[in-house]
Formats: C-alpha cells, sequence, structure tokens
C-alpha cells in the first residue's frame, strides 16, 4: 500500500502499472461507505482494467478504507475530497486521465473534470442519474443517512436504502463517525449550468432499478454529448460488479459505442 498527502491528512492508494506499454491510464473513485479494495479490487474491476493493459490507480477517499478519517463535517466540503483527487494525479505526476467514479465518487470526479478538464480525455459517472441533478426531498420526520450512521441500534432504520448503507459500512469496518460527518459535509448538488460545462466525452450508467441514482438518460441530456447506458435488472450495489457495466465502459473507452 502507497500514502500520499493531502490538505494534511495521509490518504492509501493503488498504482498498478502493466507490463510494457499501458493502453491509458484509469483513476478510480469509489461510493460513500467503501473503498478500493471493495469497489474495484473485489468485484473486479482492476482485474478488467489489467486484462486491457491499463495503468489503474485508485485511492480511499478521505473518511474511508485505510486513509484518514476526520470527525468533522468540516473535513469533507466536496472541493477539498475532489482536491484530493487532483493531489494524488499531481503526486503521480499524471497529466491527462480517463476518470470514472461511482456513486458519491461520481459526484467528486464531475468536480474534478470541472476544475481541471484540460486534465480528463474521458470521464465514467457509475451510479448517478436524474437523482444527481437536484436534492430528493426527504419525508417529514424521517432519518437521514449520517442519523443511520450513528444510530446506536441498527433497528430504528426503518428506510431500507439506510439500512442497507449502514450495514454495508458494519460490513466493511468502516469508521461509521466519519461516514456520518462526511455525510453532513458534502455539501449542495451540482447546478445543471455546471454539469453542462463538461466538455471531455461522458458516458452515465445507472442500474435500471437504481433509485438511489434514478434514470442515466436525463443526467446525460444535460452534459453536451454524453451517453446514456441503463443496466438491466439492476439496483445501486448489484450494478457495480455487472458485466455489462463493464461492457459498457470498455465499449466507450474504446470506441465502440453507437
Amino acid at each position: 500500500m502507497a500514502n500520499f498527502q493531502s490538505s494534511g491528512l495521509t490518504l492509501a492508494y493503488d498504482d498498478i502499472r502493466p507490463a510494457g506499454q499501458a493502453s491509458g491510464c484509469v483513476v478510480l473513485v469509489h461510493g460513500f461507505a467503501t473503498n478500493r479494495a471493495e469497489n474495484w479490487r473485489r468485484l473486479g474491476w482492476y482485474g478488467a482494467f489489467e486484462r486491457k493493459g491499463w495503468r489503474i490507480v485508485a485511492l480511499d477517499l478521505r473518511g474511508h478504507g485505510m486513509s484518514d478519517k476526520p470527525h468533522d463535517a468540516a473535513a469533507y466540503a466536496r472541493a477539498d475530497m475532489a482536491g484530493d483527487i487532483i493531489a494524488l494525479m499531481d503526486h503521480l505526476a499524471l497529466r491527462k486521465v480517463d476518470l470514472m467514479g461511482y456513486s458519491m465518487g461520481s459526484h467528486l470526479s464531475a468536480a474534478v473534470a470541472l476544475a481541471q478538464p484540460e486534465r480528463i480525455a474521458n470521464l465514467i459517472l457509475g451510479g448517478v442519474g436524474a437523482r444527481m441533478l437536484a436534492a430528493a426531498a426527504a419525508p417529514a420526520g424521517s432519518m437521514t443517512l449520517p442519523e443511520a450512521m450513528r444510530a446506536e441500534d441498527p433497528a430504528t432504520i426503518s428506510d431500507a436504502t439506510l439500512r442497507g448503507f449502514r450495514q454495508f459500512a458494519e460490513n466493511q469496518g468502516e469508521d461509521r463517525q466519519a461516514l456520518a460527518a462526511c455525510g453532513e459535509g458534502r455539501g449542495e448538488p451540482m447546478r445543471v449550468d455546471d454539469l453542462g460545462r463538461l466538455a471531455m466525452p461522458t458516458l452515465v450508467v445507472a442500474g435500471s432499478l437504481d433509485e438511489i441514482a434514478g434514470d442515466p438518460r436525463p443526467l446525460a441530456d444535460v452534459i453536451p454529448g454524453a451517453r446514456a447506458v441503463s443496466l438491466p435488472a439492476c439496483d445501486h450495489f448489484s450494478a457495480i460488479p455487472h458485466a455489462l457495466f463493464k461492457a459498457a465502459v470498455f465499449d466507450f473507452l474504446e470506441g465502440w459505442e453507437e
């Protein structure tokens, strides 16, 4: 495991280089409550990119995995977390990369692409869709994600999605207090006008049953030239390892999409 420094935090990352000339370099940004090993290695993405000859760079975001885990919500502003990705690219002297995120990692990848568009060759936004365009209003009195992470008894979490995130975090051995702070600090959703400034080739992928992301097509419609792929019969979690997700990504990167 390698480490780098960003804004006073120590963050963990992998840098896997193929033998010989690389087909390209992809930077992978995981989702909320997971980490690089679970989101990308165990679910087959490292192997898929390795077989294609890609150089793979993936970090554990602050608050996750083997990286530092502050408990202060102010440490998790989107600009700071996106800055960690840029700091890793600088640390490795990566001038231009393909950037792929999933869920929260897609929000951060879009922020990186807006901040330094000249360094992003292709952008892949997974696990996001129409709900990225506006904050979803929670029913009055409902539990929030940070509250679910802090709840003493998981049985008090009535919402199935929140309960799933809480159970997933526990299964991964993640720091629930850090995750609660991350949930509180992430800020407002991106503005449609900002997403409309993304000029690089972009792929948006989500499962057809993904209620967390929503339909990927409305999101792709606001990004110039973006392509949307809906994975049949997949929800937010089952989409990640799906073979059709990998096929869509490589068709996009290799220029085979329609």
